[in-house]
C-alpha cells in the first residue's frame, strides 16, 4: 500500500464504529496512518468470543499496522510509539488516557475529535448527555490534546441540529460530521496551519458515563424529561420500567400534546391502543409506541395489541 500521498506522518489511535468510522474517511482520502492503535481484543457476543475492535477490522482489511497496549504505563509502549517517531497522533474515542509523555512524542502533538461542542459535554457520554439535557445542537470539535479531560484548545467544530434525534442517530451523524472535518483540515493540521482557541472553562459541563441503573424510569419526572431520557439511552441502555414483576424496555415514545393530565398518580397506564399506551406522568402523559418484553423483540405497541390485548389495561401501574 502506498504511502506516496500522505500529508504526514500519523498514527491513528480508537477503538469503536464512531472511531473506525473516521479511519476509514481517511484512508478513502488516501491518508493512510503509519500505525493503528487500539484497545486489546474484548470477550463480545453471547459466547464471549474474544472480538477485534471495529477500527482493528479496518485496519486489518488495509494491511496497516496494529498496535494493542493494555495501557501507555507501560515502558515498551511508549518506546514503541517514539520508535514510529510520528508528527502526529490523531485519537477519535479510543478510551484509554495518554500521559503526558505520549502526548509529547509526536511533533505536531495529538489531535482528537470529540462528539460535542466543547467546553459543553467534555467526557465519555457526550451524544447522550447532549440529548437528555434538551440540547438544540450538538456537533463535533477538533482540538489540541493536554492533560486535562477534553481541556485542549480547539482548532475548529462543525454543528448540526439534534431535533428528534435517538443517541443512535446522532452517533452516525456526528461521526460523519467529524470524519469529514479531520479529512479537511488534515493537512492544515500536518503543516502546523491551524490556529486554536482556548476553551471557556466557565462553560465547562462533563457528561459522565452511561450505567444501566440510570435507564430506569421515574414516573414522578414530566413527560418531557423522560421522552428526552428514552431518545439519549437509545440504543444503549435502553430505558426500562417493571409492570408487575416483568421488566418492560422502552425504545420509542411521544408525547400526547392534546390530552389533559388526570388524577391518576405517575406511572398509571390511562389507554391503550394501536397507537401506543398511554401513561401519567408528574406532567404531561407519555405515549409509549415501540417497547420490548422480556425475551422477546423490540415490537411496535399496535403489533404487540393485535396479538395480547390483555397484557396492558388501563389502571394498572408501572413501577
Amino acid at each position: 500500500m502506498s504511502h506516496s500521498k500522505t500529508d504526514c506522518r500519523f498514527v491513528f489511535a480508537g477503538t469503536p464504529d464512531f472511531a473506525a468510522i473516521h479511519l476509514q474517511a481517511l484512508i478513502d482520502a488516501n491518508q493512510i496512518p503509519v500505525a493503528v492503535y487500539t484497545q486489546p481484543d474484548r470477550p463480545a457476543g453471547r459466547g464471549k468470543k474474544l472480538t477485534a475492535s471495529a477500527v482493528k477490522q479496518v485496519a486489518l482489511a488495509h494491511d496497516i499496522p496494529i498496535y494493542q497496549p493494555l495501557s501507555f504505563k507501560d515502558e515498551a509502549a511508549i518506546k514503541q510509539l517514539q520508535l514510529l517517531a510520528p508528527e502526529l497522533m490523531i485519537v477519535v474515542a479510543y478510551g484509554l488516557i495518554l500521559p503526558e509523555r505520549v502526548l509529547t512524542i509526536p511533533s505536531r502533538g495529538c489531535v482528537n475529535v470529540h462528539g460535542s461542542l466543547l467546553p459543553r459535554w467534555r467526557g465519555a457520554a457526550p451524544i447522550q448527555r447532549a440529548i437528555a439535557a434538551g440540547d438544540t445542537k450538538t456537533g463535533v470539535c477538533l482540538m489540541q490534546m493536554e492533560k486535562g479531560l477534553d481541556t485542549g484548545p480547539v482548532f475548529c467544530c462543525s454543528q448540526t441540529a439534534i431535533d428528534t434525534l435517538t443517541a443512535g442517530e446522532l452517533h452516525d451523524v456526528l461521526a460523519e460530521l467529524g470524519a469529514n472535518l479531520l479529512v479537511e483540515q488534515l493537512s492544515a493540521l500536518c503543516q502546523g496551519q491551524l490556529k486554536t482557541c482556548p476553551q471557556d472553562e466557565k462553560l465547562a459541563t462533563y457528561a459522565h458515563k452511561l450505567s444501566k441503573q440510570e435507564a430506569h424510569i421515574d414516573w414522578q419526572q414530566s413527560a418531557h424529561t423522560l421522552l428526552l431520557k428514552i431518545r439519549a439511552f437509545n440504543p444503549w441502555p435502553v430505558c426500562f420500567s417493571k409492570i408487575s414483576d416483568d421488566s418492560l424496555r422502552i425504545w420509542n415514545a411521544s408525547i400526547d400534546e392534546n390530552s389533559q393530565d388526570t388524577a391518576q398518580p405517575p406511572g398509571t397506564i390511562l389507554s391503550v391502543s394501536e397507537q401506543g399506551i398511554q401513561v401519567q406522568t408528574a406532567e404531561g402523559i407519555l405515549n409509549l409506541e415501540q417497547i420490548q418484553l422480556p425475551g422477546k423483540k423490540k415490537m411496535a405497541v399496535a403489533n404487540i395489541m393485535r396479538g395480547q390485548t390483555d397484557l396492558f389495561q388501563p389502571g394498572m401501574k408501572l413501577q
